[in-house]
């Protein structure tokens, strides 16, 4: 079984908008979230890293910001 990122469980962008049709579209969670080894290019998960907050929830983890929910 393939490990996915450590943040999953508490990252706001997963919870809100794991079932939006853009993102899905465009594949960032399955890009970004299911994978550990992936997980390490996310933007959110940089800044979590350097900040040790959480970035905004509408923060894709290319960086792109979506409109809010």
């Amino acid at each position: 079984m393939q490990k996915k990122c450590e943040y999953l469980d508490m990252c706001g962008f997963f919870q809100n908008y794991s079932g939006n049709t853009e993102v899905i579209q465009k594949g960032w969670i399955r890009l970004y979230c299911e994978s550990q080894e992936k997980s390490e290019k996310c933007d959110r998960k940089k800044i979590r890293k350097a900040t040790g907050k959480p970035p905004a929830d509408n923060m894709t983890p290319t960086g792109e910001i979506l409109p809010e929910n």
